[in-house]
């Protein structure tokens, strides 16, 4: 196995990441341009997205890092517009954008055009949380958008499995695709609940960081196959186990959830960067097998079946947003009337991704009697300018199209406050049992290190509140940014003096590394609270 052309995806893909950050440009949109153009430059591998890598192998992992950085409460808490976009516009998606492209594409079969609905239904996990996170999007509809995107993939692959059996002639029913469906929905959840109590256990004893977080590194993948197993959703189990396991991480030991993060965050950088660059790459790829649909007629196809599909997501999110508050008067007792705005973000938020190209890729060459699988390659064209269209055109938009419509961002005073009521509380709590635990002459210390206790609780405290305060007139600095930052360069010079010692042998590596550790377990204390 050549693994040099993967090195190089890895390598290429994490480099044009890096510098998307000193650019205005998201950092999705630039790994796919990157690939558009690398895909035609001499030497570089072709390479060609294979379903059974993306589906078990590269999505699991995604899902469960979205998860679990997501919020349980604030996902129950918006799970009516979740759901009517998760399961009930990709459904309506499903069949309009087929039967469009039933009526558009001379020759192509509605069951074949019914698979193609289905393969550009979902919403990408990947882009939508990539883009929000950038554009700074309201934090409702960062959920709605986070939320939808990690269901929708399952709804969408039963959609495709369902279509696809009809078109290949296995005789699928209307009854039996929505067996199909609650099968995998039931039995998806169903499987994340099994797992994620067990799992949480063995993660709560395990006393090793290093095993919690191989465990950690295992759990998408075993909760992904298993369901896959009896034909549940593997998405919808991934996606179980990693809220309820993000919902309780606070149970995890601090080294534990320090390590779990990093990892975390550089599986995350490394895949996310890798499927985007890999999204661009395939034009050769698919361009090279369109056969008799180049040229204009090809374009013509691509480029209705896009706006049929921009539409669609209007059409659908608009009533879904309004028609509820007309039918129920408990919904307009509760939540607040929603302006035009915030629909129409959510409407334009709807990338698509890899997860598309990938289903659309696992459409098989024949069908049965080997006949070949009607307009395969064209279905495979048009998710891919549908994919490119929507990353781009919506992508790079989006941040302007926020600012035009000057939607409130998150209220950052009103966050600030509430972060300093909520350490007040808690360093009130913390004190009293410092002094219950120093009453107790088993506990007896010197006065100095009960001050010193006293001290970290105190500075933890005011550290928020002086975020709201007076900054220093010639650095900007609150007074607690400038302690944390002499802090830090105290550190660094204790680093260096250690250093030297161990370069003079006065002491030896081991000795360095142990002193070097503490130093960098304060240094990271210093930064999380900055941050």
């Amino acid at each position: 196995m050549d693994v040099m052309p993967l090195l190089l995806l890895v390598a290429g893909s994490a480099v044009i990441a890096a510098a998307a950050r000193r650019t205005p440009v998201p950092a999705p949109l630039l790994l796919v341009a990157a690939g558009l153009v690398f895909s035609y430059v001499p030497g570089v591998p072709e390479y060609t997205l294979d379903p059974h890598i993306v589906l078990p192998l590269v999505l699991p992992p995604l899902l469960y890092t979205a998860a679990t950085d997501s919020s349980y409460l604030d996902l129950r808490a918006q799970l009516r517009p979740v759901a009517l976009l998760s399961v009930g516009y990709v459904l309506f998606a499903t069949f309009t954008v087929g039967w469009a492209a039933y009526v558009i594409v001379p020759g192509l079969p509605l069951t074949a055009a019914l698979v193609l609905g289905a393969v550009v239904a979902p919403p990408d996990a990947v882009a939508a949380t990539a883009v929000a996170r950038r554009v700074g999007l309201p934090s409702r509809i960062t959920t709605i958008l986070q939320g939808e995107s990690l269901v929708n993939d399952a709804t969408a692959i039963t959609a495709y499995r369902v279509a696809l059996a009809a078109a290949v002639g296995e005789g699928a029913t209307w009854a039996g695709g929505i067996g199909e469906f609650l099968l995998a929905a039931v039995g998806g959840v169903g499987f994340g609940l099994v797992l994620m109590v067990p799992i949480h256990w063995l993660r709560t004893h395990l006393k090793e960081a290093l095993l919690q977080n191989t465990l950690s590194l295992l759990i998408p993948f075993v909760a992904y196959a298993a369901a896959e197993q009896v034909h549940a959703s593997g998405v919808l189990a991934v996606v179980t186990v990693a809220l309820y396991l993000g919902h309780r991480a606070w149970e995890v030991d601090f080294a534990t959830r320090l390590q779990e993060e990093a990892v975390w965050k550089m599986v995350a950088f490394v895949l996310e960067s890798a499927v985007f660059a890999l999204i661009g790459l395939q034009l050769r790829v698919i361009l090279k097998g369109l056969g008799e649909y180049e040229g204009g007629r090809a374009a013509l196809y691509a480029v209705a079946v896009f706006l049929v599909v921009v539409v669609s997501r209007f059409v659908w999110v608009y009533p879904a947003t309004f028609l509820p508050r007309l039918l129920s008067a408990r919904i307009r007792e509760r939540e607040d009337n929603p302006t035009w705005k915030a629909p129409f973000v959510i409407a334009w938020a709807g990338m698509r991704g890899v997860v598309s190209l990938a289903i659309a890729f696992s459409i098989p060459v024949t069908m049965h009697g080997d006949e070949p699988f009607p307009e395969r390659n064209l279905i495979l064209f048009l998710t891919f300018t549908t994919v490119i269209g929507t990353l781009v055109l919506q992508g790079l938009t989006l941040p302007p199209l926020i600012r035009v419509l000057k939607l409130p961002g998150r209220d950052a005073r009103a966050e600030t406050l509430a972060e300093a009521n909520a350490q007040a509380q808690a360093s009130r709590a913390a004190e009293r049992r410092l002094d219950e635990l120093l009453s107790d002459e088993r506990n007896e210390l010197p006065q100095p290190l009960a001050d010193r206790l006293h001290t970290v609780l105190e500075r933890r405290r005011n550290a928020v509140w002086e975020r709201l305060g007076q900054v220093n007139p010639h650095t900007g600095e609150t007074v607690d940014d400038t302690y944390r930052r002499l802090s830090r360069e105290m550190i660094s010079a204790e680093r260096e003096v250690f250093v030297k010692l161990r370069d003079g042998r006065h002491i030896d590596d081991e000795m360095l590394r142990t002193l070097l550790r503490r130093l960098d377990l304060e240094e990271a204390a210093a930064y999380r609270e900055a941050a």
